[in-house]
C-alpha cells in the first residue's frame, strides 16, 4: 500500500508530458508534487529529479538509471513500446502504457475503405474542378461498395475490435487472427491464430495490420505473404511499418500484384533523422495505387483527452494502493 500520509511526487519528462501539469492537477485525487523536465535541459537535472519521484510519466527518456528507491510506476502516455523491454528498467518497476486510440483509428480505417471503394475524394476534386462535363445525374461515374467485402484483421485487440464492429455495421464480412487461440467473438465469422494468416490473406478484400511489432511480427508480411492476397486486395497498415517488408510492399504495388495499400505507419521518420523528407527509401509517393498518411490515424483531440485521463486514473490507483491498469511488464534489470 502507498503511504497516503506523505505527499507523492510525479515527474513529467518529455515535450508532451511536461505540458500536462495543470490537466493532471485537476484530476488527481491527492495533492501530488509535480516536477517537469524537458530533454533539451541539462540531463543532470533529470538524474537528480528521478530518485525523488514516486511515478514517472514519459516516453523513452531513460538511458542509464540512477538509484530510484521511491519509484513505483513508469507510465507511458501512448500505446507502442517496441523500444522498451523489461531488462531496460529496474527490477520490479511496473511499466504501463495507454490505449484509447482505437476509436479514431477505427474511423480512419472505415474512411480509407469507403474512399477506396467510392472514390469520394477524387470525385469531389474532379467535379469541383470540371463541373458536369456534359454528364447528367445518374450517368456515372460508377463506384464500388464495402458491403459484402471481407476485412481480415491481423491482431484482434483494441483496434481490431472497434474496426470489426464498424465494418460489420456496413455489411462487411469480418475475420481475424490473434496471438493466442480463443473462441470466435461476434461479429467475426472466424478468429484464428497466426497459423491461419495465409487463410486470412487469401479470403480478404482488405487486410488490416493492427498487431504490435515484436520479434515474431517483424517482417511478417513479406513477398510470399503478399502473393497470397487477392490481386485486387488492399493492405492497410496502422500498426508499425516494419511489420511489412519495405521493399516487398513497394514491388507488390509497383508490379500491381496486389490492388493497393493504405499506409499510415512507415520506415523513416524525422524523429530519427531530421533530414528525412519521405517516409521510405522507396518512392511510394510515385505509385498510383497507394494512399499515404503521416502516422496520423489515431491523432484526435478526443484521443488526447482520453489518454491523459487514463494516466490520471492510473496515478490515482497508485496513490490508493490499487492494482495498476494496462500493466505491460515489471522491470528485470
Amino acid at each position: 500500500m502507498t503511504d497516503m500520509s506523505e505527499q507523492l511526487t510525479l515527474l513529467l519528462a518529455g515535450p508532451n508530458s511536461s505540458t500536462k501539469e495543470d490537466f493532471l492537477h485537476e484530476r488527481l485525487e491527492q495533492p501530488w508534487k509535480i516536477e517537469t523536465w524537458l530533454p533539451e535541459a541539462d540531463r543532470s537535472e533529470f538524474i537528480k529529479l528521478l530518485p525523488q519521484a514516486d511515478a514517472l510519466v514519459a516516453g523513452n527518456v531513460v538511458g542509464g538509471w540512477p538509484e530510484v528507491p521511491k519509484l513505483k510506476l513508469y507510465q507511458i502516455p501512448f500505446a507502442g513500446y517496441n523500444w522498451m523491454t523489461s531488462a531496460d528498467i529496474p527490477k520490479g518497476l511496473p511499466f504501463c502504457n495507454t490505449y484509447d486510440h482505437e476509436i479514431p483509428i477505427a474511423e480512419y480505417v472505415m474512411l480509407a475503405m469507403l474512399d477506396w471503394q467510392i472514390g469520394y475524394a477524387a470525385t469531389v476534386q474532379d467535379f469541383t474542378a470540371k463541373g458536369w462535363q456534359k454528364i447528367g445525374a445518374g450517368a456515372g461515374p460508377l463506384h464500388g461498395e464495402v458491403c459484402g467485402k471481407t476485412i481480415g484483421i491481423i491482431g484482434y485487440g483494441h483496434i481490431g475490435i472497434e474496426v470489426a464492429m464498424r465494418a460489420h455495421a456496413f455489411g462487411m464480412r469480418t475475420i481475424g487472427i490473434a496471438s493466442r487461440k480463443r473462441e470466435t467473438p461476434a461479429p467475426l465469422d472466424w478468429l484464428g491464430t497466426m497459423a491461419d494468416l495465409d487463410r486470412l490473406l487469401t479470403e480478404s478484400d482488405f487486410v488490416l495490420v493492427a498487431c504490435p511489432q515484436s520479434d515474431e511480427t517483424l517482417g511478417m508480411i513479406n513477398r510470399a505473404r503478399l502473393d497470397k492476397m487477392k490481386p485486387t486486395g488492399v493492405i492497410i497498415n496502422v500498426a508499425r511499418g516494419p511489420i511489412i517488408e519495405e521493399e516487398d510492399l513497394y514491388l507488390a504495388l509497383k508490379e500491381k500484384r496486389i490492388g493497393g495499400a493504405m499506409i499510415d505507419v512507415w520506415y523513416d521518420y524525422p524523429d530519427d533523422d531530421p533530414d528525412v523528407d519521405w517516409p521510405s527509401k522507396f518512392p511510394f509517393q510515385d505509385l498510383d495505387n497507394i494512399r499515404m498518411t503521416p502516422h496520423s490515424s489515431g491523432w484526435s483531440e478526443a484521443l488526447i483527452e482520453r489518454r491523459w485521463q487514463t494516466v490520471a486514473d492510473n496515478l490515482n490507483r497508485l496513490a490508493r494502493g490499487e492494482a495498476l491498469d494496462n500493466l505491460v511488464f515489471e522491470g528485470t534489470g
